[in-house]
């Protein structure tokens, strides 16, 4: 196998790794969102829906997105902590 070819293979799995850190969190935030907007269309069209059903959406939908940031930054900050080695 030459240089290359485990060059491309090592940044495979290292984007692999990466994409693997924090999903849990990023799939939270996603399930929030969308039961947040769920949450909205049934203060919206729901007959009988109480009124703080809207505020309460919107309150999810903002922890979601907070889930979203939280993963990022998380990821941002391992990667700049185990960058991939250029060459070796």
């Amino acid at each position: 196998m030459s240089e290359e070819a485990r060059t491309i293979k090592r940044k495979a799995a290292y984007i692999d790794k990466v994409r693997g850190l924090h999903r849990k969190e990023r799939n939270a935030g996603f399930v929030a969102c969308l039961a947040g907007v769920l949450m909205l269309v049934w203060a919206r069209f729901g007959a009988g829906a109480p009124p703080a059903i809207l505020g309460a959406g919107l309150v999810v939908i903002a922890a979601g997105w907070a889930l979203f940031a939280y993963s990022i930054l998380k990821r941002l900050a391992w990667v700049r902590a185990h960058p991939f080695p250029a060459a070796e």
